[in-house]
């Protein structure tokens, strides 16, 4: 039971430390992958024991932990400025990379990623202003 209260404490830590924009150092990084991994192997070890209940949602936070983890790597930390509010001087590969999407996306997939990305990097959201003005940017860049 004590391993359980660390377990959650140690959760509501990384997911405190990673709100913060601007902050993710390496070491959070690596905490967060190591606590995915091991809630991955939770809910290998739960499903193996019969715990269906527990199982996915220890299979649930992990690839929560991953897709958060790989977000932040994809749009950075947090302080690179944008480069312009017209996107003049983004190129459209720089735009795609930036929403994820591939070179033959439709209008429809451009706004969905865009939808998908500024739900997690809004500044009202825990995001920063920097993100979104980058998502911004992309968006009217391919769009236009």
């Amino acid at each position: 039971m004590i391993f359980l209260a660390l377990g959650a404490a140690l959760l509501a830590l990384l997911i405190w430390a990673g709100r913060r924009p601007g902050r993710d150092s390496g070491r959070i990084r690596v905490a967060r992958a190591l606590l995915a991994a091991l809630t991955a192997a939770g809910a290998v070890v739960c499903g193996l024991r019969g715990l269906w209940m527990a199982s996915p949602v220890f299979l649930a936070l992990s690839v929560y932990l991953v897709q958060s983890a790989a977000l932040r790597s994809r749009l950075g930390s947090g302080s690179a400025k944008p480069r312009s509010s017209s996107g003049g001087s983004m190129s459209p590969q720089e735009a795609r990379a930036i929403l994820g999407v591939g070179a033959d996306a439709s209008r429809p997939e451009i706004e969905a990623a865009y939808r998908r990305l500024m739900q997690r990097a809004h500044p009202d959201h825990g995001g920063s202003s920097g993100l979104a003005a980058q998502l911004n940017v992309a968006r009217a860049r391919l769009i236009e």
